[in-house]
Parts: C-alpha cells; structure tokens; sequence
C-alpha cells in the first residue's frame, strides 16, 4: 500500500460545511499516503446562479495544501449542466464529454505532485466517475457506496443505470453498511464491508464541563436527538406519539428543519423543544445532557441501508439508545435498543429511562470507540492490497 498516491473524488468539495465521510478518510490516508481530494467541478447553473448572487468562485485550476499530505484540486473546466436531459444516448455523450474534461483536470494535478502510481477512490460520485478508469488508467479503482442515493428523483434519474454500471467497471466496491455491500455484490462480487468511522475522541463525557445553556433549562428526563430534522429520514408521526405518550417526557430536537418539520404538529406540543442548528463542537454537550438518545428513522430507500454515525456518537457517551431497526442497525444490536414499530419504540425508551446497570455504559463506549476511521482504512487497506 505504501508505494501508492491517492486520488478521492468526491459529490461534497472539501470545504463542505457539515463535513463527509471522504474528508475523514482523506486525513486518514494521509497518514501515510499523499492525497489528491478533487472538488466537484462547477457547472453552468452553479455559474449562473454565482453571477446573480455574486458568489462565483474563481479559483478553477488552482490546487492548494489543506493538511499535511493532502491537497484540494478546484477541477479547471466548467461541466455541462446535463443530469435531466433525455434520451439517454444524448445524457451519455455529455457525460463522456465531462468526465473527459474532469480527467484533464485531475491530470494536470497529479502531474504538478508528481503522482506516478495512484489509487482512485470514488466517494459515491456517479455522474462524474463513471469513464475515469478507463480515461486515467489507476493502479486501482475503488467505489465507496456509503448511501443509497437512488432513493433521491436528482440521482434516480440516470443513477439507476450509472451506478450499477459504475460498479461494474471498478476494481472493487467498498461499503460502509452490510445492506449496501449485499446491494453491491449484485453488480461486483469483489464488493466488501469496511465499516464506519466516527470522531468518536470528541465524544467524551469526561471533557464536558457544563451543559449547553439551552438544555438547562429543560427538566428531566430528555429524551434527545441530534441531526438534521428532514421527514425524507426522519418518522414525524414517530416523534409526535412519543411527546403525547407521557407529558413529563421532554422531547429535544437539535439541528436544523425541513419545511415538513417546520409545519409539523410537534411545534405545538408544549414538551417539545426545538434547539436549532449547533455547531458541531458543541453536539457532544446536547448529548451529555439527554437522559436517552433516538434515532427515529422512517423506513424507505434512502434510509434501510443508512449508517448513522449518530448512534456512534450516542454510544461514545455510553447514553442508551433506542432507534428503529434495519438492517444496518443490527450491527449495534448488542448496544443499542431496536424497535421495529412504534409502541415498541416507546417500550424500549421506558426501559432505557429505568436502566440500573453500570456495565451496559463502558460496554457501549468500548464499541464505539472501536468504529473509527482508523479502523475503517485499515479495511479498505486491505481490500486495495488485494487488488494491487
């Protein structure tokens, strides 16, 4: 592994403000490796709507150190806006046309670094990866598939021929769930499971010295969850049957809303508290402060094969945890409990409120703790030194 550079590609630009999992898994990598992360590039719209608000940005071309190892690539050309033209062979003939000039891009970056031997590692980016294997000739290949983005109508579009077939063409997939890796295997047996990392070190209650000033006033018990409040992930009605369950609950939502959560009932139910949108260094102090943490999933396409690296963060602090089961979530299922309908949910948030036993919060935090990126890498490790 070490005689190798590493290209990341990824849908997110490095400077993403909720961060990725490609980020963190390019500070991993460059432990030992050099690291190109290549911004998407801009296309016609995203200039469009930059010359109406001003916002345009300029730094095309330019490749710039982040971190020690790795730098961040701004791709030089502009691509064609093309994701909902029809028919397909005219889709196909602009796509070529862009990842043409996304390799160009690429190209004149690994040149500049002097990158002789490399490694793509494609962070889920369909539109703009799908010829780059052929076009850049890598040592290796690698999809990471760490969510099922079909289940959105901008990647269903063209996602449901261009994944499969962007599969087909890697070297070998890696997944950060187990439904995804089954999901994969249907299009490349080389299709392996390496795990989720987390920054599970920033989640320890041993460097909380105080609670977040708008949770103090909130009384026990909390029931708490930290995200963003979208219904594509999250069951509202969910959420609304646990506040009407028991009054002296109180239900705390940290992040921000969707216009379904905004115009939902849950804002006039008096023990429910919404706490807005927080700075992520400040999440493990909500989380200190909840009595049990949820992770109230709706169940559809988008979410069966979802990790949520939140149930890490939760058990990082040793809080239980309730959250609704797929099949992703059995990987907790010694730490965690899953609920697989509602008066199920609220069951086991009883059970969690009424826990006496000491072990079950160093068990849950020794878990946690071994989901990180380190670990991860070290499996992706393995999967590349089987190919190279």
């Amino acid at each position: 592994m070490n005689k190798y550079d590493i290209v990341i590609i990824a849908p997110q630009r490095w400077d993403f403000e909720i961060g990725s999992n490609a980020r963190n898994i390019a500070l991993e990598f460059a432990k030992q490796r050099r690291v190109i992360y290549v911004n998407p590039p801009q296309d016609w719209i995203t200039i469009i709507r930059g010359w109406k608000n001003g916002k345009r940005d300029n730094r095309n071309g330019n490749l710039v150190q982040v971190h020690e190892n790795v730098w961040n690539l701004y791709p030089r050309h502009v691509a064609a806006s093309i994701n909902w033209i029809n028919p397909l062979n005219i889709y196909r003939l602009f796509n070529k046309w862009n990842n043409k000039k996304f390799a160009e891009s690429i190209t004149e970056g690994i040149s500049e670094l002097n990158f002789n031997d490399f490694i793509i590692f494609n962070d889920n980016y369909m539109s703009n990866g799908l010829y780059l294997n052929e076009l850049l000739q890598p040592r290796a290949y690698l999809y990471y598939i760490r969510d099922y983005l079909l289940a959105q109508p901008y990647f269903k579009k063209h996602g449901t021929w261009a994944e499969p077939e962007i599969m087909k063409r890697s070297d070998a997939v890696v997944s950060n769930s187990l439904y995804l890796m089954e999901y994969s295997q249907q299009y490349n047996q080389k299709s392996f499971y390496v795990g989720q990392g987390c920054e599970v070190e920033l989640f320890d209650e041993t460097l909380i010295n105080d609670l977040p000033s708008d949770l103090k006033t909130i009384s026990s018990p909390i029931i708490g969850y930290i995200g963003f409040l979208t219904s594509m992930r999250l069951d509202i009605s969910l959420l609304i049957e646990i506040a009407e369950h028991n009054q002296n609950w109180n239900l705390v939502l940290v992040g921000p809303e969707d216009s379904d959560f905004q115009n939902s009932r849950l804002h006039q139910l008096k023990n429910v508290h919404f706490l807005g949108r927080k700075d992520p260094s400040q999440l493990p102090g909500y989380v200190h402060g909840f009595d049990v943490c949820i992770n109230p999933q709706a169940i559809n396409q988008l979410t069966i094969g979802n990790y949520p690296r939140k149930i890490d963060e939760y058990l990082a602090m040793g809080k239980p945890t309730v959250a609704t089961k797929t099949k992703t979530m059995e990987v907790f299922n010694e730490f965690t409990y899953l609920a697989s309908d509602k008066k199920e949910f609220i069951h086991y948030i009883e059970k969690a409120l009424n826990e006496r036993d000491s072990n079950l919060k160093a068990n849950r935090i020794a878990f946690a703790r071994s989901h990180s990126w380190e670990n991860s890498v070290k499996e992706i490790y393995k999967v590349i030194d089987g190919l190279v």
